[in-house]
């Protein structure tokens, strides 16, 4: 499974989204390639992904695709990605 966290520059924010997101994935007892991108590369990134996280503001700029878009509130609340990433592969 690839799970795709984007940002706008594909540094900061996917990057501490990624560590969040691995710290969730492990608590569900997952394993998954979690990869930090910038959002102008994710039609390239995300193509064979099953998850993108991101938040809102960059929902409109990933454009078609056949991941599941999930939108994150706070990047830092692990509790959060849990959550819903369960729901989305439960």
């Amino acid at each position: 499974m690839k799970i795709v966290a984007i940002c706008g520059a594909g540094i900061g924010t996917s990057g501490i989204l990624k560590v969040n997101t691995e710290r969730a994935l492990h608590k569900l007892g997952l394993e998954a390639d979690v990869v930090a991108a910038d959002v102008a590369s994710v039609a390239e990134v995300a193509r064979d992904a099953q998850i993108i996280l991101t938040s809102a503001e960059f929902v409109g700029a990933i454009g078609k695709t056949f991941s599941d878009v999930i939108v994150i509130e706070n990047y830092f609340d692990t509790q959060e990605l849990t959550l819903k990433l369960e729901a989305a592969l439960g």
